[in-house]
């Protein structure tokens, strides 16, 4: 029997259950996906029908106007195949310092989306790229065959175009089964040398990212019997340090319907942020929802989030 995340967090400091200030909104553009990956949370493929609209998108470019310093956070599915991509990005223009691109590389390799690494570097866009592994095996083996070659293929045009010296480009590792990341720090170092030395490749950072238990991943733990074991083992590694820095605080996630979740995770999930009363707050009343110190929803997916050095969308929490 796993302890209660919740009671865990809590012991910790009650703070670390409540909301403390918007610092990022992450956007998800829809479950549409040109890959099939095993450790997909959300389970998006080819078949994806939940796809953002530009109504929507309308009230994200408001809010921003509205907000002036959020981090804008782009992810998906495979947010560049959203048929209105192309709209958000230009009508967000200029509205926030920091628009992260949550990118699985591949796309940019496929016939007819060739045009995505300059319309990036045409609108500043940070890059985030997954790529679980300096290995191809490793990568094959997890996302599809011949994804690796894709992606060194579309780093290295990333780099022509002037990602990882004067654009930021980072890069997200994730496990290939069921353990969490190792350091940080020691995986970074590793990537930069292997991509380097065997693909002349160079990126800013690396974050480390474990598998939430649950979506695709969730599905592949319980065939193989060992779910409980994965929850017991991420219980077993809760990190108090990692507590205190977890994403939910400061971050506000949207899903293709506007609806508004404490992280991707709970939007999976089916978890929204609900009012006093019950009722879903969409993204229209944001503004009005009081969130600062709202209780965040919190299950025992979130130890995923605590374990090691914890994990966030941008990495490990402590170092």
């Amino acid at each position: 029997m796993v302890a209660s995340f919740k009671d865990r967090l809590q012991a910790v400091n009650p703070e670390y259950e409540t909301f403390e200030r918007l610092h990022t909104l992450q956007v998800n553009l829809g479950n549409l996906c040109n890959l099939h990956c095993t450790h997909c949370h959300v389970d998006a493929s080819s078949r994806g029908t939940e796809i953002m609209g530009t109504d929507v998108m309308d009230q994200i470019a408001g809010f921003l106007t509205r907000h002036p310093g959020l981090t804008l956070d782009i992810t998906g599915g495979c947010p560049e195949m959203n048929p209105d991509f192309r709209y958000l990005i230009e009508h967000t223009e200029g509205l926030t310092p920091r628009r992260m691109l949550r990118s699985n590389l591949a796309i940019m390799a496929e016939p007819g989306w060739e045009w995505l690494p300059e319309f990036c570097r045409n609108h500043n866009l940070t890059i985030v790229g997954s790529l679980p592994c300096y290995l191809e095996e490793n990568v094959d083996q997890q996302r599809g065959n011949g994804v690796y070659q894709k992606c060194i293929k579309v780093l290295k045009r990333l780099n022509l175009l002037g990602y990882g010296k004067d654009l930021e480009l980072n890069l997200v590792y994730n496990p290939g089964g069921d353990f969490v990341p190792g350091s940080q720090q020691g995986l970074e170092a590793a990537y930069k040398t292997q991509l380097s030395a065997n693909h002349g490749i160079i990126f800013n950072h690396l974050f480390t990212i474990t598998n939430a238990p649950i979506g695709r991943f969730r599905k592949h733990l319980e065939a193989t019997g060992t779910y409980s074991d994965y929850l017991r083992m991420l219980a077993g590694r809760f990190n108090p340090e990692a507590a205190g820095n977890i994403m939910c605080r400061t971050l506000i996630s949207v899903d293709w319907q506007g609806k508004l979740y404490n992280c991707d995770f709970n939007q999976a999930l089916g978890m929204p942020i609900t009012a006093d009363d019950g009722s879903e707050i969409s993204f229209s009343e944001l503004e009005n929802a009081g969130m600062s110190g709202k209780q965040i929803e919190l299950a025992q997916h979130c130890y995923c989030c605590t374990a090691g050095e914890g994990s966030s969308c941008t990495g490990a929490l402590v170092q």
